[in-house]
């Protein structure tokens, strides 16, 4: 059942509550389509609050399955303005509205939580809850991970709010929040944990465990984090200790689990990097620290890449110094000299600081290379080619909306006085400042020529490798160790570390394989060793070591690079070398397993990492920064954890590992919005490449919210917002189904912002173009004319090319038609007009035209607006341009229409028509649509409906094979109305309000759709058979269930009565009472006082216009009803309630009860001097007194009612109503008063009132009337006989064979005469 409909039938109202059940048993009867949303079970069994043990981590052996939470409530909230405050309570019963409609379709919300790695289980839209769960401990990672990220709330968005929404929210910056419970998703985690078998967790305290592995016990301190497998069968906790590699155990370890990350992280790692590396035991104030620190002890340097200090030296720390290392890159003072510095080995000083970046000096900060410049480019040629695609080539059907009488105000037309000579001072400046970028263009290309032309160009050293060896020397060799042997790095060596076979292949030539290099090389080396050419050696032994490495050959491999690391010299100042031979030996070393050295050539690599900016050249596996992440999550040093994220992010990036990659880049994310002040602009880069990363996996909902994330960063620029408008643009046929949504907006107004407006010209032009094109679309015309004139503003507009500028003014003078500003529109189109050349016809002063008369049209200036019509068309017959032939004929033949000339019309749209109908290139359907409309609609209007038809028809096959579901919705109710109104045709008109129902339930139109159901529904009601009406039925459920979404409490009501109505005309009367009992119920539940009223009588009509059961419309006018339009004055009410009560109860036989409401109605319709209820109140209460044998006052009623007769008479029936009235008091007087004389003076008066209407029928029947008084009672024999034959004339004229004169004949009992005045009187 839907939450608003049990919130809807549990309140109440007046006194009257509703039963919940009997409401929960009517709902189940709604079709199929809805029960779906019955989760109530689901809600009830798994409370909100989940009332939870807190302790199945501490002191509990085991966890049961019964104190782990399944399920995980999202909870929804409007929030509005810069600080995202909560909204008022309408909107977010709004909010509530929008849940109710995705519960009728779930397919939505099911594909984003699917996309979130989450599970759907439920909407509870009263309370604006989603609920979910998950099946994988990877699923609550990601989960959280979004959710901390904030892109739960900005999926929400875009799968609830509509377009408008993103326009609207530039002003009100509305959105949505979700806020979780962090503990139950926090339980449902550990309940994961617990099944996995082990887990890594921290110790909460300081504790002992037994030793399982050694006699010593392990001992863990409280922040340590290890491994636990928890109890099985009985026995303890196991711990395994990631410092030590040593193993404990413990009955009740006090320990939480660590984050989804690490527990991910820590698992990947192979064992070798995991276990081992000992435990940081060093004493300084910062995790983290730049500036200067000071010795505490002597140092002699082991190799080259360390540095020599004595007690007290003051060292520079170079870089970062990251307390959880063992070693940091250090500058002497006192010397100069550069190198590794033990951690311990130092303290710090006073200047000695923390740092809070994570970034170093001249850092690439960027984890991938984005050519902002050119997506930027790339972004606005393709929003300028959306927006702007026909604004310059094609004319402008006249589709605006017409002006009733508006007039602009002064303060208005003050302000566009001289906004002709601003649209020409810009075109004049955007003219001439095109030329002068034309010849500056030329300038510039032809020095470009020049300097090209006498640049020498570089020639890269190459190497000839001699397969020959008896003709090798060593000065063969002199050449690659001189250009190998500089002692600071060079940019030619970068391609040697970063990718050394193309080292070999832009550097040596003549071999025939690797081995004719390997030996080349060998040589060069034992050379460059004689020589003590140290440089040499190390690079030719890293190069030996790479074709080795890359032969699978670590050990051989393992010796040159080693050989390299330890080759005699004073200092390593090649820092990009070193790193290349850290990373590449830790690779060996873990591939083979050497633990020791891996952890000791690890730690030197990590102090690299955090000292030499793009030291990742070297580098191609990412296992070895592994170890740099583990002791940054071990140590809880987030600044380092950070770096580490950011460097493995940079290096799978590099080689082409995006699957990888997302991880590291998330937690990068998440680290930088805790710590203080990581860069923004870094940050937002970072935001760019994930979003781009998530398109390409498959999760463009995401994407889109990681690049809104990136627009909202404080760093910021406008490269990133079009960036992220870039993606949007990619993703949006798929989420949107639209070439440009509106949720570019915000980007493009951010991006607006932070741009110099004079600096950047092309921006301005294409924000105000764009979102104009927006409000358009989404019928805005005010904003959209605003947001165009703000380029008139700007003086650098001139600089965006005369072409540019005159289709942007093009656009602004059509926003201007369309927002009912015509005079201004011809402002613009006049200082356009004027900048064109005057003796060259161009396509573009066709368009101008074109558009200047649909402005003098729409200002009622029809000669003006034709001789523009017959320019424009003539410049289409010039240039033979037969699409904007065909939409300037048929704006003319609109105007003709306006104008009521209507044969000129004709002719001009069937030209447009004919012309349309030839065409082949695509873009003109549209247009030949609504032309076709309009000629449909004139021949409908001249009594051709058979045309009519056939254009209508003709324009629903052009948008059905074209797919436009706007165009096809507009046809379709066009031809709805023609077999509704002008051509009565229910099978046709139930047909296309189906096709109408299918093209809604394409666009989610539901409170459209609810209303087109309604109708289906009518129309199957009114064809009177038991399978129309139930088919009705259907539709009324249907209809019902979707306003109980949208939570329209009237139309609801009026769906359960309507329901109700069915059932009872197909005689299920055990539901009529429930769903019309419902009814009332919501219409108390709206408390409006006069709706509940016009609901109550609408139920006693149900009763009242049927055959059966008609008495139960008494309770509800006269016990529920009549009582409260009493109360509230409502006069017009409480006379059809009279009215009603007293004829139900004349007709059921209580004429005593019945008198007293028609007499109320009598004095009611005398105070309202309401004449026509006046004569019917006299003439029921005449009905009544005579029923009531009271023959005197039902005579005197029936005369006053006859005396309110509009006279002379009108109508035929108001002459019929004579006859039967005066008929009905000769039978008064005859056969109850038994008066014959004054009987027969009445049927006199009816006899000249059939006489006069010509009712033969009914002059047979007074006639025999007649002529049995007259010959029984009065004995006149000639007039008895006179009117004896006037009626056997009659009964000849209507084939009737014999009239009695017996007086018994006529005689009709009482119950045959009240129902014959009761049927008069209705």
């Amino acid at each position: 059942m839907s939450a608003a409909a049990r919130r809807n039938s549990s309140k109440t109202g007046n006194g009257v509550e509703p039963d919940p059940d009997r409401v929960r048993t009517l709902r189940r009867e709604l079709s199929n389509e809805y029960t779906r949303n019955e989760l109530d079970n689901i809600m009830e069994s798994s409370s909100r609050d989940y009332r939870i043990s807190r302790g199945s981590f501490k002191g509990t052996p085991g966890a049961s399955d019964d104190n782990v939470p399944t399920v995980l409530a999202m909870q929804l909230t409007m929030v509005e303005g810069p600080d995202r405050l909560p909204a008022d309570e309408n909107t977010q019963e709004v909010l509530c509205r929008k849940l109710c409609v995705l519960e009728a379709d779930l397919s939505g919300v099911v594909t984003l939580i699917s996309e979130l790695s989450a599970h759907f289980v439920s909407i509870y839209s009263e309370e604006r809850t989603i609920f979910i769960t998950f099946k994988t401990i990877d699923d609550i990672w990601r989960f959280s991970t979004y959710y901390r990220m904030g892109f739960l709330g900005q999926c929400m968005e875009n799968l609830l709010m509509d377009q408008e929404f993103w326009l609207t929210s530039l002003d009100h910056h509305s959105g949505i929040e979700i806020s979780i419970k962090e503990e139950t998703l926090n339980l449902m985690y550990k309940g994961f944990l617990m099944q996995e078998g082990s887990f890594f967790g921290c110790c909460t305290a300081n504790q002992m465990f037994d030793s399982s592995t050694s006699g010593k016990d392990l001992y863990l301190e409280k922040g340590d984090i290890a491994l636990f497998e928890p109890p099985f069968l009985g026995s303890g906790w196991t711990v395994l200790s990631l410092a030590e590699g040593s193993r404990g155990t413990k009955a009740k370890p006090a320990l939480e689990p660590v984050t989804p990350f690490h527990e991910w992280f820590l698992k990947s790692c192979p064992e070798t990097v995991l276990v081992g590396g000992g435990k940081d035991t060093i004493d300084l104030p910062f995790q983290i620290a730049v500036g200067v620190c000071e010795t505490i002890e002597d140092y002699d340097a082991d190799g080259p890449d360390e540095l020599s200090f004595q007690t007290g030296e003051r060292i520079i720390i170079q870089g970062l110094l990251v307390a959880c290392f063992e070693w940091f890159m250090g500058q002497s003072e006192k010397t100069g000299d550069t190198g590794l510095v033990k951690t311990r080995l130092v303290k710090a000083t006073g200047s000695f600081c923390e740092s809070s970046d994570m970034f170093l000096k001249d850092e690439d900060r960027q984890i991938v290379t984005l050519d902002h410049e050119q997506i930027k480019e790339e972004t606005l040629s393709l929003l300028k080619k959306t927006c702007q695609c026909d604004v310059g080539t094609n004319y402008k059907l006249d589709v605006a909306k017409e002006i009733s009488g508006s007039v602009q105000s002064k303060s208005h037309q003050t302000e566009v006085s001289n906004l002709k000579q601003k649209v020409s001072h810009v075109l004049s400046e955007a003219q001439e400042t095109q030329r002068n970028e034309v010849s500056a263009l030329i300038i510039n290309h032809q020095k470009e020529k020049q300097r090209n032309d006498t640049e020498v160009s570089q020639d890269t050293p190459r190497f000839s490798v001699c397969s020959d060896k008896e003709g090798s020397s060593p000065d063969e060799h002199h050449a690659l160790l001189s250009f190998l042997s500089s002692r600071e790095h060079q940019p030619e060596f970068t391609l040697l570390y970063r990718a050394y076979p193309e080292f070999l292949m832009t550097h040596f030539e003549g071999h025939s394989d690797e081995e004719d290099i390997v030996t080349y090389l060998g040589i060069a080396r034992e050379l460059a060793r004689k020589k003590r050419v140290s440089w040499a050696q190390s690079r030719i032994c890293f190069l030996l070591g790479q074709l080795c490495a890359g032969r699978s050959k670590f050990s051989q491999a393992r010796v040159y690079y080693e050989e390299a690391l330890n080759v005699p010299r004073d200092s390593f100042s090649d820092m990009l070398l070193l790193s290349a031979l850290y990373s590449n030996l830790a690779l060996i070393y873990l591939t083979q397993k050497n633990h020791e050295k891996f952890f000791a050539l690890s730690e030197r690599f990590s102090a690299l990492l955090m000292a030499v900016p793009d030291c990742l050249f070297g580098c191609e596996d990412p296992e070895v920064l592994k170890y740099v992440l583990k002791k940054a999550v071990l140590a809880k040093s987030q600044l380092a954890e950070a770096r580490a994220c950011f460097l493995l992010a940079k290096l799978h990036l590099k080689i082409k590992d995006a699957v990888s990659v997302v991880p590291f880049i998330e937690r990068l994310l998440i680290l930088a919005d805790e710590l203080p002040e990581v860069c923004d602009e870094a940050m937002c880069h970072v935001s760019l490449v994930l979003a781009r990363l998530y398109s390409e996996q498959g999760l463009p909902r995401l994407a889109e919210s990681c690049a809104r994330r990136a627009s909202l960063q404080v760093g910021v620029t406008v490269s990133h917002c079009l960036c992220g408008v870039s993606l949007l643009l990619e993703n949006a046929p798929e989420l949107h189904g639209v070439s440009i949504p509106t949720q570019v907006a915000p980007f493009l107004t951010r991006a607006a912002a932070l741009a110099p407006l004079h600096n950047d010209p092309t921006l301005v032009h294409i924000h105000a173009l764009c979102l104009s094109w927006l409000f358009h679309r989404h019928n805005m015309p005010e904003r959209a004319v605003r947001y165009m004139c703000a380029i008139l503003e700007h003086s650098s507009m001139s600089s965006i090319g005369k072409s540019d500028a005159t289709t942007a003014f093009i656009w602004l003078a059509w926003l201007y038609i369309c927002n009912q500003q015509p005079g201004t529109a011809l402002e613009v189109l006049d200082a356009v007009l004027a900048s064109l050349p005057e003796h060259c016809t161009t396509h573009l002063e066709g368009v101008v035209y074109n558009m200047r008369a649909i402005s003098y049209r729409h200002s009622a200036d029809i000669r003006q607006a034709a001789e523009s019509y017959q320019a424009a068309i003539e410049i289409c017959e010039e240039f033979e341009d037969r699409h904007n032939w065909a939409v300037a004929l048929a704006n003319f033949g609109f105007m003709c229409l306006q104008v009521k000339a209507k044969r000129l019309a004709e002719e001009n749209l069937c030209q447009s028509m004919e012309l349309f109908s030839g065409l082949e290139d695509e873009g003109h359907e549209l247009s030949f649509i609504l032309v076709l409309l309009q000629l449909g609609r004139h021949f409908i209007s001249q009594g051709n409906s058979e045309s009519g038809k056939i254009y209508y028809e003709w324009a629903l096959l052009i948008a059905t094979y074209i797919d436009n579901i706007e165009s096809q919705l507009h046809t379709t109710r066009h031809l709805c109305e023609l077999y509704e109104d002008v051509c009565p045709d229910e099978a046709q008109c139930i047909i296309y309000n189906e096709h109408q129902l299918n093209l809604l339930q394409r666009i989610g139109d539901k409170s459209s759709e609810a209303e087109i159901l309604e109708k289906i529904s009518q129309l199957y009601l009114n064809l009177a058979t038991e399978k129309a009406n139930r088919a009705a039925l259907d539709y009324t459920k249907r209809s019902l269930a979707i306003f109980i979404d949208l939570g329209k409490k009237r139309k609801e009501a009026h769906a359960w009565l309507r329901a109700g109505k069915i059932y009872h005309i197909l005689q299920q009367t055990e539901l009529v009472d429930l769903y019309v009992q419902v009814a009332q119920d919501m219409a108390l539940n709206t408390g409006d006082t006069l709706f509940t009223l016009e609901m109550l009588e609408a139920a006693g009509d149900v009763f009242f216009n049927s055959s059966q059961d008609r008495d139960k419309a008494i309770c509800f006018y006269r016990d529920r009803a009549l009582p409260i339009a009493v109360k509230t004055s409502s006069v017009g009410s409480q006379l059809r309630l009279c009215n009603k009560l007293s004829e139900l109860l004349l007709q059921l036989g209580q004429s005593s009860e019945a008198l007293e409401f028609a007499q109320t109605a009598l004095d009611i319709s005398v105070s309202l001097a309401d004449r026509l209820n006046e004569r019917v109140a006299f003439h029921r209460l005449a009905t009544l007194y005579h029923c009531l044998g009271q023959f005197e006052m039902a005579e005197h009623h029936f005369l006053k009612a006859l005396s309110l007769c509009p006279s002379p008479l009108q109508y035929d029936e108001e002459a019929l109503y004579y006859v039967r009235v005066y008929q009905t008091l000769g039978d008064i007087i005859f056969y109850d008063v038994k008066d014959p004389f004054d009987a027969a003076g009445y049927y006199h008066l009816a006899l000249a009132a059939a006489m006069d209407l010509g009712n033969k029928r009914s002059q047979l029947q007074l006639c025999t009337r007649l002529a049995t008084i007259y010959h029984n009672f009065l004995m006149d024999r000639e007039l008895s006989l006179f009117f004896y034959q006037r009626a056997r004339v009659f009964a000849n004229d209507l084939h009737i064979r014999r009239i009695n004169l017996a007086p018994d004949y006529s005689f009709r009992s009482t119950s045959q005469y009240k129902h014959t005045i009761t049927g008069a009187a209705r």
